[in-house]
């Protein structure tokens, strides 16, 4: 999965929201335990505490009697976490002991809420968490009570504290058990959300294999059902592909009549003149062969830009060098001229076989007539290049006298001949040039081995 990828883009969105939406659903879930812990913890000791009131006070005189065993083992224990106390309350006077204490508190002493000063609450509590005997974590409720003793008003603080451990276990194991749940519903959210992306942009895998077969030359349209969202694209790609023929076969078409029609004119006027030794005439079919050699270039270049531009063409680059290499030995059997070919079965040239004919034919002809006895054709498949499409590179080696650094250069110019003595219009090596650089290759020449002239070609492989 790629980094700048549509599906490295959905996926990190959804992860990242998941990652985002879960810790704050924790974070939730967790403090509405708490508080739902909190006040059940604290209805449990509000019961205790009016328990404790309800059997401490008498109504018919209002005295305090002796509390009874409340029957919760907890309070008869010794430092269970579990208290309850009795105190008086002076105002303004020394902190008075309570007068009377669970069995559980044994000698110790609450700190009392009202010590705090905490504010009371609606229901006429105070609750406070505090810290109890040999460290112990307490949540504490309080209640103070004022009655008249024999015409006397008395004020009491009636409190009972309860483990606060007991809620702080509950809820580490509630917090436990949902930051598990989660984790685990996170992980297979992001297997889903991989699987979602991987099986949602499954159709577009498809329709590159379906591309990359018609580049190929394996198929001439995009074939299958994809779905209703991808559907209009395929339409147009399609449809795309058949314009593209179309108009290629409209321009072979129109360079064709083109052709026809300025060629047999021109033959006609340079045939006339060439009857007359006139000036005139002379001037007359000098200007005739430049008119046909720009026609012939500007009718070549229109030609070959028609023929790069179609889609999925593919050749066999070694039957074509296999063909060629017998054809000019054929030409050149006079001259001795022993021509070897080496190039693997498998390598495809992206284009028209014509064109690569043409290509590698100018090249071999060339070199042939330079050649004192050998020619040496090989085709191997180049680095991938940056855009990641393949290449292959035909070499054409000779022995024949070679070019300078100079000469080499003006040898690719279009109708430039370094020696009339040879046969031949000066464009084959210019062809070459053209086409390569609309197959968006390139075409060079050096030294070869043999101390002669190394043509290399690059081109697009299939």
């Amino acid at each position: 999965m790629r980094f700048n990828s549509l599906a490295f883009r959905l996926f990190a969105s959804a992860a990242a929201w998941t990652l985002i939406v879960l810790p704050i659903t924790a974070i939730i879930l967790i403090s509405l335990f708490r508080g739902a812990v909190e006040r059940s913890f604290d209805a449990r000791l509000n019961t205790y505490l009016t328990d404790l009131l309800a059997e401490t006070l008498d109504p018919q005189t209002g005295q305090l009697l002796p509390p009874p065993d409340l029957g919760v083992s907890e309070f008869n224990l010794p430092l269970t976490g579990w208290y309850w106390q009795i105190t008086p309350i002076v105002e303004g006077g020394a902190p008075i002991r309570p007068i009377f204490s669970s069995t559980s508190l044994l000698a110790e002493v609450l700190e009392l809420p009202s010590a705090q000063e905490t504010a009371i609450n609606s229901d006429g509590l105070l609750r406070a968490n505090i810290t109890g005997p040999k460290g112990q974590k307490l949540r504490v409720v309080e209640r103070e009570v004022a009655f008249d003793n024999s015409g006397k008003q008395e004020r009491y603080s009636f409190a009972v504290a309860g483990n606060g451990e007991e809620v702080e276990n509950e809820i580490d194991d509630f917090k436990f058990i949902a930051i598990s749940a989660l984790t685990v519903l996170g992980i297979g959210l992001v297997f889903a959300t991989l699987f979602q992306v991987r099986f949602g942009l499954s159709p577009l895998g498809t329709m590159q294999e379906g591309l990359s077969a018609i580049r190929s030359g394996n198929s001439e349209q995009l074939e299958g059902e994809y779905p209703v969202e991808i559907h209009p694209l395929q339409q147009e790609l399609n449809a795309l592909i058949r314009s593209n023929h179309d108009i290629v076969e409209r321009a072979r078409t129109h360079v064709g009549n083109l052709a026809h029609a300025l060629k047999t004119p021109l033959s006609v006027i340079t045939n006339e003149a060439r009857k007359s030794r006139t000036g005139l005439a002379r001037k007359v079919t000098d200007q005739a062969d430049v008119m046909q050699t720009q026609i012939s270039h500007h009718l070549d270049r229109a030609r070959m830009a028609a023929r790069v531009r179609v889609i999925g063409d593919v050749t066999d680059v070694a039957p074509v060098l296999g063909g060629l290499s017998r054809a000019v030995k054929r030409i050149y059997k006079t001259n001795g001229i022993e021509v070897r070919v080496s190039c693997p079965k498998d390598l495809k040239f992206q284009g028209e076989k014509q064109d690569l004919e043409e290509m590698v034919g100018n090249l071999l002809d060339n070199a042939c007539k330079w050649a004192k006895s050998r020619v040496t054709v090989s085709a191997k498949r180049s680095v991938v290049d940056q855009k990641g499409a393949g290449q292959f590179t035909v070499t054409v080696d000779d022995d024949g006298p070679g070019l300078s650094k100079t000469e080499r250069k003006a040898a690719v110019q279009r109708g430039k001949r370094l020696d009339e003595t040879k046969p031949g219009s000066g464009l084959g090596l210019s062809i070459v040039a053209d086409l390569a650089h609309l197959y968006r290759g390139d075409f060079g020449l050096d030294v070869s081995p043999a101390k002669g002239l190394r043509a290399r070609l690059r081109l697009p492989a299939a």
